[in-house]
């Protein structure tokens, strides 16, 4: 299993122009991040990225921060966990299905949901439209720019979630940090992007896209005393845990297994981890004992349904405890940060 720490700074590009972000903490095994070229747009943060990263935007402005497995022998795992921050909203888009993207020659297609962990005022995001529209008229208001209005806006606040199933057209306005879980892709058919004149993917967005409104609001549902289920699909879920202080539990990552902290603090193993931290567990038992003000976090994990034993009582006592020789020689991974730049969000 891995911690993902919040890296600090930027360090000096190699020769080769590849942009590193992170502590080398990991030697020459991590994981080097491409920059990307194209008109930048300011749709992503400029601002500090505290408390869900100790990350310092420069010139390049952050919108993306990705958690990934360090290693690059590690198997690459079936979600993607990431942190996205706006101040403009981003382009009004479509993701394939798995079958489509097969098609063209991908992997798999794009569900996603999203956690909202800050919102500003007035702030919301898009998904799905407002009532039933056919293929002709869905393409004449991408043409004519008034899939604005046509898309279903609706305000979020702080601990909202929304579900985005591949097809489902969609957008995240301005003023929002948010945690997106998803399938690992990014394929995306740009349908509209505020007048910031990128290309879009018209024919390919109206061959994916679900010409309906979008499905009712899942309600979150206790499953134990300290678990909160959001959704559950067959391509992963969403849930939330929440210890006391002190308290303490085995995670048992029977399935790749996300971890994102969202309040206080807690030890994953040997490892700490606090607000904005994420630790990765796959195929292994951890010991997790949250802090003196107690632990709240996201977890997330391929789906389709709950793992009922996920959360059990310690292995053993504390002062009992040590890692397993496997868990103990694995190094913690590194967040990357996606500098701005036209591969922002899925291409937003």
């Amino acid at each position: 299993w891995q911690s993902s720490p919040r890296p600090a700074s930027r360090s000096r590009p190699p020769e080769n122009q590849e942009a590193y972000l992170g502590p080398r903490s990991g030697g020459p095994d991590w994981t080097p991040i491409t920059p990307k070229t194209g008109s930048l747009f300011h749709a992503y943060s400029h601002r500090d990225l505290a408390p869900w990263s100790d990350i310092r935007p420069g010139d390049a402005p952050i919108g993306e921060i990705w958690f990934q497995r360090r290693l690059p022998a590690a198997t690459s795992p079936e979600l993607l966990l990431k942190l996205i921050f706006t101040t403009q909203p981003l382009s009004i888009q479509v993701h394939p299905d798995d079958a489509f993207a097969r098609s063209i020659g991908l992997k798999n297609g794009k569900t996603e949901a999203w956690y909202i962990l800050e919102a500003a005022p007035g702030a919301r995001v898009a998904a799905g439209l407002k009532r039933p529209t056919a293929a002709p008229l869905l393409r004449e208001s991408i043409e004519n720019g008034t899939i604005v209005d046509l898309v279903e806006w609706r305000g979020v606040s702080r601990g909202d979630v929304v579900f985005v199933p591949a097809g489902s057209i969609h957008a995240i306005g301005a003023g929002l940090v948010i945690a997106e879980i998803q399938q690992r892709g990014d394929t995306t058919f740009r349908l509209h992007d505020f007048g910031r004149e990128r290309s879009l993917d018209i024919d390919r967005g109206l061959a994916v896209a679900i010409g309906e409104p979008a499905a009712p609001r899942i309600e979150a549902r206790r499953l134990t005393s300290i678990r909160t289920l959001f959704l559950s699909c067959p391509q992963f879920v969403l849930e939330s845990v929440d210890l006391g202080p002190r308290e303490s539990v085995a995670l048992r990552g029977t399935r790749e297994t996300w971890v994102l902290v969202l309040d206080g603090d807690g030890r994953f193993g040997e490892l700490d981890a606090r607000i904005g931290g994420a630790v990765f567990v796959q195929s292994e038992i951890v010991d997790v004992t949250a802090g003196a003000r107690g632990l709240r976090a996201l977890v997330a994990y391929p789906g389709p349904d709950p793992v009922r034993d996920l959360f059990t009582g310690p292995t053993r006592p504390r002062s009992e405890r040590a890692p397993p020789p496997e868990i103990a020689a694995r190094a913690p991974s590194r967040t990357i940060a996606r500098p701005l730049s036209q591969a922002g969000k899925g291409q937003p």
